[in-house]
């Protein structure tokens, strides 16, 4: 299907996910608020009608509702579940370790998120989950939850079922686009990363191949919860956050893990290519031609505001490769990598503006 098709225009523009918040949402997700729940709960209803006129501002065919609701991204299954233990790094960030058998907890929580930025929007929208194999990445500890699930693989395959029950809500609940966001699988196209899965005792066999399969065959069982009712979507991405935060980034094109890509049951997969060592679009060669290509052309990094010219000369590199109707513009990732990162919301509206300006640039074009 193409995108004319799929969205009603050519060049389509979107986030990837999370946008930056401001300090006040800040206080009530991540400090508990005033005190005064429905008055809270009112002030982050507007708070999320905002992001949402934001995005719908700057011209984006398809928003989210910024992740403002959530304490932390992959977090958000400690909402779903039942089995966590919840606590604070030295850095002020939110962590999870899971201690106990996962058991249902609040289903339809991200679903929720859906139906009420549907109620103050008429564009199309994008809600985001966590893949299981980056929750056993973030969230198994050998030594706290091994009584609960002695592998990390056994973590993985008892949390899937309930992130493939979200999925199907989010589509009852409106959703256009369900993602799963899978870094997990990206940092397998860097080098020292494959080298410590192939050398290292797993109980994951066949090394980093093997460590591809098991996060494909997860993602797919999400995606099956999405059945036809939406566009199946996944994101891979280097740790975007390492811009922010200064944690260790990853390098390398997409080759290495370009046949597990093939092996996804998806409709889309949004792809960086603005960051230094993120490879050649030629790579896209490689994809299968039914998937669609969320096309990372808008740097995330701050500071650096690409302009519509440079946008439309990455999307027209690109075009050399595969279809103008496979492209949907983005930017390479989230604006707002963990919950303590700090992003001048005002950038980032003016990153999008030019991202949407790019796409009319596009249409006139090539239309």
């Amino acid at each position: 299907m193409s995108t004319v098709e799929r969205y009603g225009t050519l060049f389509p523009t979107a986030v990837v996910g999370s946008m930056p918040r401001p300090e006040f949402v800040r206080q009530i997700v991540l400090d508990g608020g005033s005190g005064d729940k429905d008055a809270d709960g009112q002030r982050l209803d507007a708070a999320v009608a905002y992001t949402a006129s934001l995005q719908s501002a700057a011209g984006l065919d398809i928003i989210t509702d910024g992740e403002w609701r959530r304490a932390s991204y992959v977090g958000v299954i400690a909402q779903l579940a039942h089995g966590f233990e919840l606590g604070t790094s030295d850095d002020g960030r939110p962590w999870t370790v899971i201690v106990d058998k996962v058991e249902p907890k609040q289903p339809g929580t991200v679903a929720a998120e859906v139906a009420a930025l549907r109620r103050v929007t008429d564009r199309r929208i994008k809600v985001c989950l966590p893949a299981p194999a980056l929750l056993g990445e973030r969230m198994w500890e050998s030594d706290r939850s091994a009584l609960a699930y002695p592998t990390r693989r056994a973590f993985i395959e008892a949390v899937t079922p309930i992130l493939r029950q979200e999925a199907q809500l989010c589509v009852e609940a409106g959703a256009h686009v369900v993602q799963v966001d899978d870094p997990h699988l990206c940092l397998l196209v860097d080098e020292e990363v494959r080298r410590h899965y192939d050398d290292a005792e797993t109980e994951v066999a066949g090394g980093a191949d093997g460590e591809a399969r098991l996060s494909v065959d997860m993602d797919n069982e999400v995606l099956a919860g999405v059945g036809s009712g939406a566009v199946r979507a996944v994101h891979l991405c280097r740790r975007a956050g390492a811009r922010v935060r200064g944690d260790a980034a990853h390098a390398g094109g997409y080759d290495p893990i370009i046949s597990a890509l093939n092996q996804l049951d998806t409709d889309h997969l949004t792809l960086e290519f603005t960051s230094p060592g993120a490879g050649d679009v030629s790579v896209l060669r490689q994809l299968r031609e039914d998937i669609e290509i969320g096309l990372g052309c808008v740097s995330v990094h701050p500071g650096q505001v690409d302009e519509p010219e440079t946008i439309v000369r990455r999307v027209e590199q690109a075009m050399t490769v595969i279809d103008k109707e496979r492209i949907v513009l983005n930017p390479d990732c989230g604006f707002a990598p963990g919950s303590a990162a700090r992003v001048d919301l005002d950038e980032v509206y003016t990153k999008l503006s030019n991202e949407a300006a790019a796409a009319r640039l596009l249409r006139e074009r090539h239309g």
